[in-house]
């Protein structure tokens, strides 16, 4: 497999290849066009925090984006826990050892390109040449998650008026009449003042009276906490399955 573009594939390089969650990988560097088929295979995204790591990621399955870069359906991690390759120096241009690309194909789990057809050649009904083999493909889902926003919650403080009764302990002072008899230790007293005359006395009485006031005092603390719970969704997509069948003449003289 040698480096090189197509007018196709020419403008890829240097733009952002995105996974299609939206999470960004890194920037294309090379296409790597196979030497058979004539178009581009293989790219190579630069990932890493200092863009230091180069990962070779399958052509298919990215896209164009609205904005002019890239999407891939394989995911960031699968991409940087790609097997590195080394191109061959001794081949003319850059080129990737047939083992080392099927150690690729194995890992992002492509259908391998049928050993590029080294086996016993032959033509089958629709003309092209192929080996004495059929290869079945199948699509398969790849299943991942997406973070997004799914509601929101909010802390709202507001004042309600209540009633509250409190038993509150009251004294009151009340009047009673005491009479005493005339003795020796009283006569004095009592002989002050004329002998016979009108006046009056008054007692002051007091009483206590429940007075109401209200003061603010913190009683708690309340606070948004968030937790993660787990659960387990069931998705369902369509996937295409190739099917092989075999039949012979005397099956359609039948």
């Amino acid at each position: 497999m040698t480096e090189f573009g197509t007018r196709y594939f020419a403008d890829w390089t240097g733009h952002t290849l995105y996974h299609t969650s939206g999470e960004k990988i890194g920037h294309v560097e090379e296409l790597w066009t196979d030497d058979r088929q004539g178009h581009p295979t293989w790219l190579t995204v630069r990932t890493g925090l200092f863009g230091t790591h180069d990962s070779l990621v399958p052509v298919q399955g990215v896209r164009p984006r609205d904005d002019g870069d890239l999407e891939t359906t394989y995911p960031k991690d699968l991409i940087k826990d790609a097997p590195r390759v080394t191109p061959d120096p001794t081949a003319q241009g850059r080129h990737i050892d047939e083992s080392e690309e099927q150690r690729l194909y194995r890992h992002y789990q492509v259908p391998q390109q049928a050993e590029h057809a080294r086996e016993t050649t032959g033509r089958d009904i629709s003309g092209p040449t192929t080996d004495d083999a059929m290869t079945r493909s199948e699509e398969r889902l790849r299943v991942g998650t997406e973070q997004r926003e799914r509601g929101r919650a909010r802390l709202r403080k507001y004042v309600v008026t209540e009633t509250e009764q409190v038993q509150v302990p009251v004294t009151r002072e009340e009047v009673r009449v005491e009479r005493e008899p005339i003795t020796d230790a009283n006569r004095g007293q009592a002989m002050d003042g004329p002998a016979i005359s009108e006046e009056e006395h008054e007692v002051v009485l007091r009483e206590e009276r429940p007075v109401v006031a209200t003061e603010a005092v913190p009683v708690e603390r309340v606070r948004l906490a968030k937790e993660e719970v787990q659960d387990t969704e069931t998705v369902a997509g369509e996937v295409r399955k190739e099917h092989i069948e075999a039949d012979t003449d005397r099956d359609r003289r039948a």
